[in-house]
């Protein structure tokens, strides 16, 4: 631990249970790689987002990514946000600087950028599967491609479907589903969304924001119908090099 706080510039994740966190392990690499043996990255596990003001005011930090639960809960805890955090109400990213904390969200972008390679003229309504910060930003980077998208949900909401209602019209009609659930991550990888995967076909697209394991049964089942399956990636590299971006900013 002395190690590390002999560091100069720290940087990290906050999350709940994230002992399998991207960012950590990506980030140390890229420090490496680049020798900047004067950074460090860490994760901060917290169980409520009300220890959050100790854990800053205790740890001289550079930066911070956020993950599940905190991207909507953190952000009364900031003194600003950019104009997109603002819109998609959720922060992935927080810059430390003299006039306090931004929030900024870049899983938009990183969403967006790994999605658009695999877009056909037919991708253009979108199933969201999840209500969270993710969803929030999954929504955001479709609207910015004109891909008219719907929430899904397990309880009913106004403006949203809930898993029962879809029937095979609609899965014929959405031909893009993102999973934004946690539903098949490592090591519960047997279990996936609630959908009548029998109505996927090869018009379909399937996007998972897991990354771990690589191809989730969510992803397989949709590849077994001939479906285009992407997981989470690059996502995830796009939105971390947009994070180092943004603590780099002069």
């Amino acid at each position: 631990m002395g190690k590390t706080e002999k560091k100069e510039k720290r940087f990290g994740l906050l999350g709940k249970n994230i002992s399998y966190s991207f960012s950590k392990g990506y980030f140390t690499k890229k420090f490496e790689s680049l020798g900047l043996d004067d950074h460090s990255y860490e994760n901060f596990d917290i169980p409520n987002i009300t220890e959050f003001k100790a854990l800053i005011s205790d740890n001289r930090l550079s930066g911070m990514n956020v993950t599940i639960p905190y991207k909507e809960l953190v952000m009364p805890y900031l003194q600003d946000l950019d104009d997109t955090a603002k819109s998609i109400g959720a922060v992935n990213t927080i810059r430390f600087t003299e006039h306090g904390l931004i929030g900024f969200n870049t899983d938009y972008y990183g969403f967006q950028k790994s999605l658009e390679p695999a877009l056909k003229p037919t991708h253009n309504k979108a199933l969201i599967l999840g209500t969270g910060g993710a969803s929030k930003a999954v929504s955001y980077a479709l609207e910015q491609l004109n891909i008219e998208n719907v929430l899904v949900s397990r309880s009913s909401k106004p403006g949203q479907l809930t898993y029962k209602e879809l029937s095979q019209e609609l899965i014929t009609e959405f031909t893009v589903i993102v999973n934004c659930t946690p539903l098949g991550t490592y090591p519960k990888v047997k279990d996936k969304p609630d959908l009548p995967y029998e109505y996927l076909t090869s018009k379909h697209l399937l996007f998972d924001l897991i990354y771990n394991p690589s191809k989730t049964t969510f992803l397989e089942l949709g590849a077994l119908n001939g479906a285009t399956i992407i997981n989470g990636q690059k996502m995830l590299e796009y939105q971390a090099e947009k994070a180092w971006e943004i603590w780099n900013t002069p």
